[in-house]
């Protein structure tokens, strides 16, 4: 792979003051994307949570607000 500068070139840019400065009211020049900024994904795993751990995590929750919803009955009584 060759490697792309993502730099604009300053002889090229438009808008650019000599020294690479910008002058009030313009816009300085957009980023271009890098096409070797990562690793190519082949993989796209499904959004969200699966049903398995989320009913887990639920089962667990109200496991342990009936722990001690008893435990404040015992008291009580």
């Amino acid at each position: 792979m060759s490697h792309i500068n993502p730099d604009p070139e300053p002889e090229r840019s438009t808008g650019l003051e000599p020294g690479g400065g910008v002058p009030p009211g313009e816009t300085p020049p957009a980023e271009s994307s890098m096409p070797e900024a990562g690793p190519q994904e082949t993989h796209n795993p499904a959004k969200g949570w699966s049903r398995g751990p989320l009913l887990v995590i639920l089962l667990v929750a109200v496991l342990v607000a009936a722990f001690f919803l008893a435990y404040a009955l015992v008291l009580i009584l």
